[in-house]
């Protein structure tokens, strides 16, 4: 994969930024944008960039930080699911707070925010008070954020519980957009300024790049990764009217700056605040894009990626036509269509063709897959194993060059885990999942030298590009992805029936 960032670049200049904006104050609440930790989409955006440079940053200044984890009452009772990683929201909070405790950096306290007595809210603070988190709730203050009578009174941040901190950066996090961050910091500022302390706000950006054209693909990547919550890029009419300098943003944080600029007036003494939305960033990703084309490509690819995930999604029936209508015209201006990205055509080409194979009036469940020298394997759903596995043994064999005519597993092996799927688990469903072909493999390497040929290029998967011509599972999206193979979909069902 061709590099186009250099990380070690890039956390040099942010550090130095970070470190800027906490000198002469008593306290920093650095609002993360993104995600702290396996930040997946900037490294399909920016190849080179380390997924998990966030979490390195902070590491260097791990004395001076803790972490706040804010998470929306609402998604924990609706079961929001985290599309990269399948899980709810509830469980994302449980990961994160295991992964920020290995890089060093103390959790102090999750804040269910907008709550107003939900019942797995409530059900989740039991679980994470009884496992020795501390946990706090702010209920949703009617009017915020214009309503400034209200904000700064009884029934405003005066009623929300004060998050006692200990060191000078204190990082407010979330596992997913709209979780309440900002105002978890706002209403720490305002009870600092009551106990007489100088506190000040800044946001950790990363999307959109500020000081990159606004039409840059990666621009229009973070645009379209966030079309569920309508977030747009824009031109930072604040900052181009006090510096002359054009900056771009997104919506929200344009739409609601001059009203984040009166709050953040009326709780701080600062001299200096701020005179745009992207004063409020520390944002310097741009400093470590090396081969700004490479870039732009994996920017495209990730855009069409988001397609599918939008079009998967509708016909699910997560998503409005709105959202839909949005990302299918972010799409068209980009200049891209579905088979732009490589293994689309050919996994359509070999379904079709498996279906005439075997006179079948709709298209066969087929995966396809390009590997890392950009040669595309193909695997199909059969009565012995689903097309998600079948890609992957047949991808292992063309790595290691193991003759297709070989078996990995004997078949006898095969036909066991079957029979104990059917007899001993009672599952309907009998056909193998990649999951379970790995398991196997992994067994069989120990004994078999050309499984463990195979075993050994499971490492040469990480960052290929699959895509299916059906909606695969849950669980073999997440196989996939474990793996680090980057999956689309078709938006089709694979079969008739609705559960199996």
């Amino acid at each position: 994969m061709k590099r186009g960032f250099d990380t070690e670049k890039y956390l040099k200049k942010q550090s130095e930024h970070i470190l800027e904006r906490v000198e002469g104050k008593d306290k920093l609440y650095l609002e993360f944008g993104g995600k702290l930790v396996g930040d997946k989409h900037a490294k399909r955006v920016l190849p080179g960039f380390d997924e998990n440079a966030k979490m390195k940053l902070l590491q260097t200044i791990k004395d001076k930080v803790e972490i706040i984890i804010c998470v929306y009452a609402g998604d924990i009772e609706n079961n929001k699911i985290r599309g990269d990683y399948g899980t709810t929201y509830n469980e994302e909070v449980l990961r994160l707070i295991d992964e920020y405790r290995a890089y060093g950096i103390p959790v102090n306290s999750v804040v269910v925010t907008r709550y107003n007595g939900q019942a797995n809210a409530k059900a989740f603070m039991r679980n994470l008070t009884n496992r020795g988190i501390k946990v706090y709730h702010h209920e949703a203050i009617e009017g915020y954020p214009t309503d400034l009578d209200r904000i700064f009174g009884p029934e405003g941040f005066q009623k929300n519980a004060y998050i006692e901190t200990t060191r000078p950066v204190v990082v407010v996090s979330a596992p997913g957009a709209n979780s309440g961050k900002l105002s978890t910091c706002l209403s720490q500022m305002y009870h600092d300024h009551q106990r007489g302390l100088n506190s000040s706000y800044a946001k950790f950006e990363t999307f959109p790049v500020w000081n990159l054209p606004l039409k840059h693909p990666v621009n229009i990547a973070y645009e379209a990764a966030t079309v569920d919550i309508n977030d747009t890029n824009m031109i930072d009419s604040y900052h181009y009217e006090q510096y002359g300098e054009v900056a771009v943003n997104y919506n929200r944080d344009i739409n609601l700056f001059p009203i984040i600029r009166r709050i953040l007036e009326n709780i701080t003494s600062d001299d200096e605040i701020y005179h745009s939305p992207t004063d409020m960033g520390v944002n310097c990703v741009a400093d470590g894009i090396i081969d700004d084309e490479v870039c732009r490509e994996a920017a495209n690819q990730e855009i069409i990626r988001r397609f599918f995930s939008v079009e998967n999604d509708y016909k699910k029936g997560l998503l409005s036509e709105d959202v839909r209508r949005h990302m299918r015209i972010i799409l068209e201006e980009s200049g891209l269509q579905e088979t732009d990205r490589r293994v689309v055509q050919p996994a359509r080409d070999y379904a079709q063709a498996v279906a005439e194979r075997f006179n079948s009036d709709s298209p066969a469940a087929v995966m396809a897959l390009e590997l890392p020298d950009g040669r595309i394997v193909t695997g199909r759903t059969s009565d012995v194993m689903d097309a998600s596995g079948a890609v992957i043994m047949n991808s292992l064999k063309v790595l290691a060059g193991i003759n297709d005519e070989i078996d990995l597993l004997a078949p006898m092996v095969l036909s066991t885990i079957q029979s104990l799927k059917q007899n001993g688990l009672k599952d309907h469903n009998v056909t193998l999942t990649a999951h379970e072909l790995l398991i196997a493999l992994a067994i069989s390497a120990f004994t078999n030298p050309t499984a463990k040929l195979a075993y050994d290029q499971l490492i040469n998967l990480e960052n290929t590009q699959a895509h299916a011509t059906f909606i695969p599972t849950q669980d073999n999206v997440k196989t996939l992805k474990d793996l680090g193979i980057n999956i689309t979909n078709d938006p089709v069902y694979s079969g008739e029936t609705l559960y199996y």
